[in-house]
């Protein structure tokens, strides 16, 4: 199974880019070089490369669903929320 998770590109370096998924996470080195993103797109991220670009309303549905998933597995959150503050 493969799991992405949808951030917003905010700024570029060639192949890399700095990404925010939302609530306080920024991750930097998010490899593009598969997509052509640019600043202010939204990318699907699996494993540190950005995998698709998706529009903002698809972006924003799937983080409500993540929402949704988390909210009703607290122990899952909790495991989410120490891997989003280590890293992807």
């Amino acid at each position: 199974m493969c799991l992405a998770y949808p951030g917003k590109v905010i700024q570029r370096d060639g192949d890399f880019a700095r990404v925010d998924f939302g609530e306080g996470t920024v991750k930097e080195g998010v490899n593009i070089s598969l997509v052509e993103a640019k600043i202010g797109d939204f990318v699907l991220v699996h494993a540190g490369y950005a995998i698709q670009i998706v529009d903002e309303a698809e972006a924003r549905q799937t983080l409500k669903y993540w929402r949704e998933i988390l909210a009703n597995a607290p122990l899952e959150r909790q495991a989410y929320e120490r891997q989003m503050k280590g890293g992807l």
